[in-house]
């Protein structure tokens, strides 16, 4: 199962430790110790029921060059292992333990103390030049005076903030790719003008707040498709969070796991449009804050999701990740994604951007700043909640 943002990264290889540099950055070493008969068996296995080769040549090919580059070169490493499991994946009480550290490490993270740091740490840096902010003309500033204002009626800030989005959506499609055209009028005369002339447009919320966006972007774009996706924000860190019944690779399928469902984040709904890798995707959510969702519905967006496929698993030789997987493209190209939002923090726009470069954003205004809470200043308020009255 595809993983569009994880608390925890896995980086795994026969030379692993070989890169000082890359050894700096972990915070722990496992070195997985198999037995050199089980190795054997799992080689002869292969090659001789996958390659068509005999026990024979293996055997002199593992004696004369496989072990001693093992000996030499990978077993050594062991020496800047914090953790040695002997027997492998089979050893389950040593994985046990090692996920029982990570989760006590991952709660040990003080994120209070980085707050302030996090959101002041893009303060001095010019605006990336993929932003595009909608001339703040006295109609645009008088609709956020009233949206702003704590004292709006629900039926007023609904009824302006659907004419400011509308406006927000006219000024994302003149980023659209135009071609000349020359059409003839009724007067039978012609007039020189403009034509989209690539692929289709799709739209996509962010829900819910995100959803608020999708009726005025079809009162501008005739016979648009759409696509949802839900990511839950975490309301004390403003990062993704987990879905309860998000599924677990097999290995981690114990008990502790079960009763501490804390990361990696997933998905709680996607739905998206069929065959949207050529699509110009409108990638809408009402506000940006610390840009965390944003980043993560982009990255589902990119990203080559993956399904299950037929497979079987051995002890001995476990297979590929390709033999258990089937590929479903979604696969849009990062600059055909624009992100829209009616209001933007600067460190949600720097962080957007400097994930992803090559991503269009565009909104009405960009407050300056967030406070401790990740919350923007002088910012909205909760969107989502004013907008369906539950606030």
């Amino acid at each position: 199962k595809t993983v569009y943002g994880a608390n925890v990264i896995v980086f795994e290889g026969i030379l692993a430790f070989a890169n000082k540099e890359l050894l700096k950055l972990l915070d722990m070493k496992v070195f997985v110790d198999t037995d050199s008969d089980i190795r054997l068996v799992r080689r002869l296995q292969r090659d001789i029921m996958e390659r068509g080769r005999d026990v024979a040549g293996v055997i002199k090919q593992y004696n004369k060059f496989v072990k001693p580059a093992f000996e030499q070169y990978i077993e050594p490493t062991v020496q800047v292992a914090d953790i040695v499991v002997p027997r492998g994946g089979e050893n389950f009480v040593a994985l046990d333990l090692i996920v029982q550290h990570v989760h006590s490490q991952l709660e040990k993270v003080s994120w209070g103390k980085n707050q302030k740091t996090l959101a002041s740490a893009h303060q001095g840096q010019p605006l990336p030049k993929t932003l595009s902010v909608l001339e703040s003309t006295p109609q645009v500033r008088g609709m956020h005076t009233i949206i702003r204002n704590k004292d709006t009626s629900r039926d007023e800030f609904i009824f302006y903030s659907k004419r400011l989005m509308r406006l927000l959506i006219e000024h994302a499609l003149s980023f659209l790719p135009l071609k000349s055209v020359t059409v003839e009028t009724p007067q039978g005369t012609t007039y020189e003008g403009k034509r989209f002339h690539r692929q289709r447009i799709t739209g996509v919320s962010i829900l819910r707040a995100g959803e608020t966006m999708e009726q005025a972007l079809t009162a501008v774009c005739k016979d648009i498709r759409l696509g949802k996706i839900l990511i839950q924000t975490n309301l004390d860190t403003g990062e993704p969070e987990v879905s309860p019944a998000a599924p677990w690779h097999a290995a981690t399928q114990h008990q502790w796991v079960t009763n501490h469902p804390s990361f990696p984040p997933q998905l709680h709904y996607l739905r998206l449009p069929k065959e949207i890798s050529e699509d110009y995707v409108i990638l809408m959510d009402s506000t940006v804050s610390t840009g965390a969702a944003a980043m993560m519905a982009v990255r589902v967006l990119l990203v080559r999701s993956w399904g299950g496929g037929a497979g079987t698993w051995d002890p001995l030789y476990p297979a590929r990740l390709s033999e258990l997987c089937v590929p479903q493209d979604h696969d849009v190209q990062e600059d055909r994604i624009f992100l829209l939002s009616l209001l933007m923090a600067e460190m949600g726009v720097h962080s957007v951007a400097y994930a992803f470069p090559r991503v269009r954003i565009i909104t009405t205004a960009v407050d300056k700043r967030v406070n401790e809470e990740f919350h923007i200043i002088p910012g909205i308020g909760n969107f989502g909640d004013r907008y369906f009255g539950t606030d």
